[in-house]
């Protein structure tokens, strides 16, 4: 099995505490929806550390959107954490005129794609996985939604899309922590059997623990070594993973903590996890923020 060896899962884990406290920092900053950035950023953070291939530059890159554009500060985290933005994203974060705001802005090096109405990105991924097929090119595209977003009826149209054109260049991420905003998913829309229907639009499916590292590890394996056909990763998260104290609470989607409450949050994650005192750098390998 495709494992991840002790020293990089100590990494991961390290990357993924430095990305939490920059969440929170830019909360401290104005507000963003910290549960949705908490669940989804162990995935996002996995993605570019080890199944991503080129920079932002590069036209042979693989491609993430974040289609689920609340959790952006995950995303901005995490291209921080690559030296693809600097920290500059934190002290800018909700500042007139900034380009770094509550949703994905493509102005930002590493942001492929504006996603502010939930569920366009799906139809944007599966176009640029077809031009990348008809170029005959080995780009891989990976788009993650929201699991509140399969309520739209455009989510539904580019997965029938994709199955049509064979784009097995394409797979589909499904944060799947069972809230939208303040209710759960199950409670307003339901979705399950959600595997099954996704195989019923002809996708081959996988399921995850989405903060597993190990798991995604042979997951995205998986996918990459399946072919002719689209794939779908369902990634089972904790709304606010990482802190006990928002974890699935769905009045903590959205958060502008004071300075007292960030403070206890950081010594949170500090009691929390292991070797937490440092946060991690890594060298500015491109910047154009």
């Amino acid at each position: 099995m495709p494992y991840l060896s002790k020293t990089d899962r100590a990494r991961l884990q390290e990357l993924s505490i430095s990305a939490r406290r920059m969440i929170l920092e830019a909360a401290l900053r104005g507000g963003c929806f910290v549960g949705s950035a908490f669940s989804a950023v162990d995935i996002i953070l996995y993605l570019y550390e080890h199944v991503l291939r080129g920079l932002p530059d590069d036209h042979k890159r693989d491609y993430f959107l974040l289609s689920k554009g609340h959790a952006v500060q995950a995303l901005y985290s995490v291209l921080n954490l690559r030296g693809i933005i600097n920290s500059e994203w934190i002290h800018k974060h909700l500042d007139p005129l900034s380009i770094y705001y509550w949703h994905p802005n493509n102005k930002v090096s590493g942001v492929e794609a504006i996603s502010g109405s939930l569920g366009h990105l799906p139809s944007v991924a599966a176009g640029i996985a077809l031009d990348i097929k008809l170029r005959k090119g080995s780009n891989r595209v990976y788009v993650m939604l929201g699991d509140g977003e399969l309520n739209e009826g455009s989510v539904w149209e580019a997965l029938l899309f994709a199955n049509a054109q064979r784009l097995d260049n394409l797979t589909v991420i499904i944060d799947r922590n069972l809230i939208q905003a303040n209710i759960p998913t199950e409670s307003l829309i339901p979705l399950e059997p959600l595997k099954e229907k996704l195989e019923a639009f002809g996708f081959r499916v996988f399921q995850v623990n989405g903060h597993d590292f190990d798991g995604l590890s042979e997951t995205f394996t998986e996918v990459d070594d399946t072919k002719d056909s689209p794939k779908a990763v369902i990634a089972y998260t904790i709304r606010g993973k990482g802190l006990p104290s928002i974890e699935n609470r769905i009045d903590r989607w959205f958060m502008k903590p004071t300075a007292e409450q960030y403070d206890s949050l950081v010594e949170e994650l500090r009691h929390l996890y292991a070797n937490t005192d440092r946060v991690v750098e890594t060298p500015l390998k491109q910047v154009r923020s």
